[in-house]
C-alpha cells in the first residue's frame, strides 16, 4: 500500500459580504443598492509541498489559517482557483462526520450508503459490515432509525464505515474526539494500525500534543500560506512558542483586575492583546437573564461581552471557547465560523451569543473570550480561562456532551421504553 500527495502552488479564493453592507431591504433601498459588492479574500496562497509515500503529516495553525481548506482540496472537496493537487490512492476521508447520514434511515440502511458514497462496492460493505458495527458499538441498535440516535452514536458509526474502507490515503479534519474516552483510545489505534501498514495520513488537529504522539513531519499554515514544513519537534515547538510569544509581545502593561467572579485578570498572564479594543466585561446569562456561574446541562446560555474602542476597529472578529480545567476543548466559536461580519466599531457596545442548548456533561468548565483583527492576523483582547462555568443536573459522565437520549429494550416486535434521559430545562 503506497501513495503520494504532490501539492503545487494551490490557492483558493472566497466571497464574503462586505463589513458595510446593508443588513436590511430598508437600508439596502436607503443606500441605493450601494454595498452589495461582495469583498474577496485569500484562504489559501500560493500552497505547495510533497508528502512520501507512509507518512503522516500534521497540519497546525490558528483559526483562519486554511488547514481545513488545504485539506478539503486535497479530499476533491471544491476546487482550487490557482495550483493542482496530483495524488495516487484511495481515499478515506473524515472532514465532516456524519454528514451523509439519513436520519429516517435505520443505521444498516446508513452503512450501506455511506460506504457506496465512499467508494466501495454493495458485496465489500456486506463483507465487512459485521466489523463495521463491532467498531461502531452499536450491534444493539443498527435496526433503529437514526433519528434514534444520540450525536456520539451517529459519529461513532460515520467513523466506523470511514476507517473500513482500507484507505491508501487518510484525510482527518479534528474528529478523533469521538464518543467516550474508551472509544477515542480505539480511534487512536485504528489511526496507528493504518500508518504501521504504510497509510499516507494527515492530520489537522489543534492539540499540539496529538500531533506529536501521531505525525513524522508537520506543515504550519499561517495566514493561508506554508510558514514551515519540517521534522514534528521543531515545527511544533516553533509554533507552540509563536502562538504563546505573539500576543503576550503586543500586550502593553495594564494594571491587574478583579473580576466580578473574583478572578484575577493579568496582562501577560491570562489576558493578551494590543488593547485597541478592550474587553470591558463578560457575563453568562440563563435563560431568565439572570449572571451565573453554574447552569444545568441542557438549558440555554447567553454570553455578554462587553468592549470598548478609543479608535474605528474594522470589522474584527469574536470567539468564544470552552475548556475543561484539563484542556481539553469542548467547544470552540468565532463570529467567522458563523458567517457574522461584524461592522466596524468604535466606542461601547456589547456582543452577543446565544447558545439554545448547552448539553454538556456535569462537571466544571473554563470559558475563554477574545476579539481579533478581521484576519486573524492580530489579537486585540483575549481573556484565557477567565470565567468559570459548573454544568448541574447532569449524571457523571467519561464523555464531554450530554445530549437527550433514551434506552429502549426490544422483545420481540414489541418496544419497550427502559429508561429516558432528557436534560432538565427549567
Amino acid at each position: 500500500m503506497s501513495a503520494t500527495i504532490t501539492v503545487t502552488n494551490l490557492g483558493k479564493r472566497f466571497r464574503r459580504r462586505g463589513a458595510n453592507a446593508p443588513r436590511t431591504l430598508k437600508e439596502l433601498i436607503l443606500r441605493g443598492g450601494r454595498g452589495l459588492r461582495a469583498e474577496t479574500f485569500w484562504g489559501l496562497r500560493d500552497v505547495s509541498f510533497s508528502i512520501a509515500p507512509g507518512r503522516t503529516i500534521g497540519i497546525i495553525g490558528r483559526n483562519g489559517a486554511g488547514k481545513s481548506t488545504m485539506l478539503r482540496l486535497i479530499g476533491g472537496v471544491g476546487r482550487p482557483d490557482t495550483g493542482s493537487v496530483k495524488l495516487s490512492g484511495r481515499i478515506g476521508a473524515l472532514l465532516d462526520l456524519g454528514a451523509g447520514l439519513n436520519s429516517d434511515l435505520t443505521g444498516r440502511e446508513n452503512v450501506y450508503v455511506a460506504g457506496v458514497i465512499s467508494g466501495m462496492t454493495r458485496a465489500e460493505v456486506r463483507r465487512r459490515f459485521d466489523d463495521i458495527v463491532a467498531f461502531a458499538e452499536l450491534e444493539r441498535f443498527i435496526d433503529s432509525p437514526l433519528r434514534t440516535y444520540s450525536t456520539g452514536m451517529r459519529m461513532r458509526l460515520a467513523f466506523a464505515v470511514a476507517v473500513h474502507i482500507d484507505p491508501q490515503i487518510l484525510l482527518i479534519d479534528e474528529v478523533l474526539a469521538v464518543g467516550d474516552l474508551a472509544f477515542q483510545r480505539k480511534c487512536l489505534d485504528r489511526i496507528r494500525q493504518f500508518k504501521e501498514q504504510g497509510c499516507t495520513i494527515l492530520i489537522v488537529s489543534h492539540d499540539p500534543t496529538q500531533i506529536s504522539n501521531l505525525c513524522d513531519e508537520v506543515i504550519w499554515l499561517r495566514d493561508g500560506r506554508v510558514q514551515a514544513y519540517g521534522p514534528t519537534d521543531q515545527i511544533v515547538e516553533e509554533y507552540v512558542a509563536f502562538m504563546e510569544q505573539s500576543p503576550r509581545q503586543n500586550t502593553p502593561s495594564i494594571p491587574t483586575e478583579v473580576l466580578a467572579n473574583g478572578q484575577l485578570l493579568q496582562a501577560g498572564g491570562n489576558r493578551f492583546g494590543s488593547q485597541e479594543i478592550q474587553i470591558t466585561a463578560v457575563r453568562l446569562l440563563n435563560q431568565r437573564g439572570i449572571i451565573v456561574a453554574s447552569l444545568d446541562s441542557g438549558n440555554s446560555l447567553q454570553i455578554d461581552v462587553d468592549y470598548t474602542a478609543v479608535k474605528t476597529i474594522r470589522s474584527p472578529l469574536a470567539s468564544i471557547n470552552l475548556q475543561r480545567p484539563d484542556g481539553t476543548i469542548c467547544f470552540d466559536t468565532s463570529t467567522e465560523a458563523n458567517g457574522l461580519i461584524l461592522p466596524d466599531l468604535i466606542g461601547t457596545g456589547t456582543i452577543q451569543l446565544q447558545i439554545e442548548r448547552l448539553d454538556l456533561a456535569g462537571g466544571d468548565y473554563l470559558l475563554s473570550a477574545g476579539l481579533y483583527e478581521h484576519d486573524w492576523t492580530s489579537t486585540y483582547d483575549y481573556h484565557w480561562q477567565a470565567y468559570p462555568l459548573t454544568i448541574t443536573m447532569a449524571p457523571s459522565s467519561k464523555g464531554i456532551i450530554y445530549p437527550p437520549m433514551r434506552w429502549s429494550i426490544h422483545p420481540g416486535s414489541k418496544e419497550v421504553i427502559v429508561e429516558e434521559s432528557v436534560p432538565h430545562i427549567r
